[in-house]
């Protein structure tokens, strides 16, 4: 029956891709891309917590093809990243143009598949390749930027740093192995001296962090999310962002042995460091964005961190002889990715609507919230709790668990661990607390505040925004029922079934209840309770009349649209306070009247322009000076392309001379 459904979804998405380019029958292709995802959720619902059947296509290298599989924590990932996705295509891009941005949505999705199913590098590689093209293709295929080209380009040329350190880092282990095959892999490691593993790790590190936002990756997010629709982030952000950390997951846990007294043993604080300091990053880029896109693109980026962080404590843990606390730590980062994909979701179909109803994807109080159906309020709501780690929502299961893992860094036997066990601790409440403040800034300015338009959120994307906002809130409830799912996985990875030790009937704990405890079930049934006092106090005020004043405005008439906070004002204080890492710029531009003409008017400024941005890190001090340099080498290569024939003909000879010298001191 797996087989059936893995073929009704690549049948579907390859019918919509084909639909697209062709440019016919685009309303097909989209419910074609849309249903494609609903045989994934029914077979990963059928089949958790054991992993789908062994196929074998093929795809690959002669003569054996290609394995595919899709293993628990794949099955976990991809299902809970299909709902947003599933719903983004329904949905569509806001964009006019749609026909390529249906193609790029369908290349992205079946090569997130295969990154998820296939078991062997070279699949592998071409499935990671396909899905990195999808996603600029989606952005490139909107028109709703001025200018696309170069952000698009930024994206793919990182990306592609981050496919050639996964190509050497697989080139490395197939040469040990002896074989392209995955399941070869983890005795490779085993044989390899501790350094070479060392090397390994880092270039598995680099090319999966760059699709998760690690630094100095995450500067492409603002860009390329800035340029594309919430649709397309949705996607970016839930499947694309799980497959990426998936990958990840199965490099450093399954293939890298854990070795005591080696160069490998301290390669989990690093990586603790890296995402922590990421995390921090990309959660403060986040506070000072002005538009739904670029902020919650970095969002996305701080999530994918914390993610690898908790991947780091795995590896930690694991090293020290804990297998138990391994398997804590692994299943926690699954749970924020789940609780992630679907809240982030929500968030990007809220920026679609938000900009079907004013137009663009600025954070300004129109009041768009007061005059939307209630649904896409409530899924909203959920949405921006969860990813502030508010109760009782997954995101506030998933990082209470991540504070639980963090200190259980007492069990860590050397002194570097343990301290970097509480600098992370310490390092994530910053993250958390202005997360906190993104989504305070988020729901406040993008949603409230007063608008004469009256115009809301069309009822399509408030019933998907409302949907997911749901299954969030569902997600937290049933946890200690979800936890099952990923207990085979836990137990095959790390010898010890953690998600069973982290349920206590309808108690969530960290592996003991006597550590500590939380249970978002009886929460659900206990905050209703809690809010009857507050109720019965607005109660108590409507039976005596409520006197209602003008707020005043130093003598002037009240204009709300005027002195309402704005995204500059909101995120001041900690732009300030923060000004050596955003080492913030301002412009100010007089537009004078007569200044072409020859003839100013100093005294008289038509129009006065105000720009305020916060300068990157890695920008000017890392990527600028590859690229000038790359600009160099091409300037000094155009020679090649000089057009005379005897100088094509000289290069043609040249390569046979060193072929034939190759040829002959291989042979001899």
């Amino acid at each position: 029956m797996s087989g059936e459904l893995l073929l009704l979804a690549v049948a579907l998405w390859v019918l919509a891709a084909l639909l697209a380019l062709g440019g016919r029958s685009l309303g097909v292709a989209r419910v074609a891309l849309a249903l494609g995802g609903l045989p994934l959720l029914a077979l990963a619902v059928g089949t958790l917590p054991a992993s789908t059947a062994v196929f074998h296509t093929s795809l690959g290298m002669a003569p054996s093809g290609s394995v595919f599989q899709l293993v628990p924590n794949a099955l976990w990932l991809l299902g809970f990243g299909l709902p947003g996705a599933a719903l983004a295509t329904a949905l569509g891009t806001p964009s006019p143009r749609s026909r390529m941005w249906t193609f790029g949505a369908a290349m992205s999705l079946l090569g997130a598949l295969g990154v998820f199913g296939f078991q062997d590098a070279v699949t592998f590689l071409v499935a990671w390749e396909v899905m990195s093209l999808g996603g600029a293709v989606m952005i490139l295929g909107e028109d709703l930027a001025a200018d696309k080209g170069r952000p698009v380009l930024f994206m793919l040329g990182l990306l592609e740093a981050g496919s050639v350190a996964l190509t050497v880092a697989f080139v490395l282990l197939a040469a040990q192995a002896g074989s392209l095959s995955f399941a070869d892999f983890p005795a490779a490691a085993q044989a390899m001296p501790p350094a070479e593993r060392l090397v390994v790790g880092f270039l598995l590190l680099v090319g999966f962090g760059a699709k998760l936002g690690l630094l100095p990756f995450y500067e492409w997010f603002p860009g390329a999310y800035g340029a594309a629709s919430g649709a397309t982030g949705a996607l970016l952000s839930g499947v694309v962002l799980n497959a990426a950390f998936f990958g990840l997951s199965r490099g450093l846990v399954q293939w890298l042995p854990p070795e005591a007294g080696t160069a490998i043993s301290g390669f989990g604080i690093f990586v603790v460091a890296v995402a922590v300091i990421s995390a921090i990053l990309t959660a403060l880029y986040a506070f000072q964005q002005e538009s739904w896109r670029e902020l919650l693109s970095l969002s996305s980026a701080e999530n994918g961190s914390i993610a690898v962080c908790l991947l780091g404590a795995t590896l930690m843990f694991r090293q020290d002889g804990h297998p138990d606390l391994a398997g804590l730590a692994w299943t926690v980062a699954l749970l924020h990715l789940a609780a992630h994909a679907l809240a982030k979701g929500a968030m990007f179909l809220s920026a679609d609507g938000a900009y079907r109803t004013a137009g663009d994807y600025s954070l300004i109080q129109r009041g768009i919230l007061a005059h939307s159906p209630a649904a896409f309020g409530i899924g909203v709501l959920f949405a921006g709790m969860s990813l502030a780690a508010m109760p009782p929502q997954a995101g506030f299961v998933s990082e209470w668990y991540l504070f639980q893992t963090f200190f259980q860094g007492f069990h860590l036997s050397s002194l570097a661990s343990r301290l970097t066990a509480a600098l992370a601790g310490a390092g994530l409440a910053l993250t958390a607390a202005i997360a906190f403040a993104v989504f305070i800034k988020v729901l406040g300015i993008g949603l409230l505040g007063r608008d004469g338009q009256g115009k809301g959120v069309p009822m399509p994307h408030a019933l998907a925004v409302g949907g997911l906002g749901l299954l969030v809130l569902g997600l937290a409830v049933g946890m200690p029922e979800w936890l099952g799912a990923l207990s085979g996985a836990a137990v095959a990875t790390f010898g010890a079934d953690a998600p069973a030790a982290m349920r206590d009937g309808w108690l969530l704990v960290p592996l003991t209840s006597k550590f500590a405890f939380i249970s978002p079930s009886k929460l659900v049934i206990v905050m209703p309770l809690l809010a009857l006092l507050p109720l019965g106090l607005l109660l108590a005020t409507l039976r005596n009349r409520v006197r209602r004043a003008p707020v005043w405005y130093g003598g002037r008439d009240q204009d709300a649209a005027r002195t309402a906070t704005t995204a500059l004002t909101f995120s001041n204080a900690l732009r300030t306070f923060y000004g050596f890492i955003y080492r913030p710029t301002v412009e100010t531009e007089r537009e004078i009247p007569g200044l072409a003409q020859g003839q100013p008017q100093p005294y008289f400024v038509k129009r006065l322009i105000f720009a305020h941005t916060v300068a990157p890190i890695f920008g000017p001090y890392l990527f600028a000076p590859v690229e000038n340099a790359v600009k160099a080498l091409a300037e000094r290569l155009r020679v090649i392309q000089s057009g005379h024939l005897n100088f094509y003909l000289s290069l043609i000879g040249a390569l046979l001379v060193a072929v034939l010298i190759v040829a002959l001191f291989w042979a001899g």
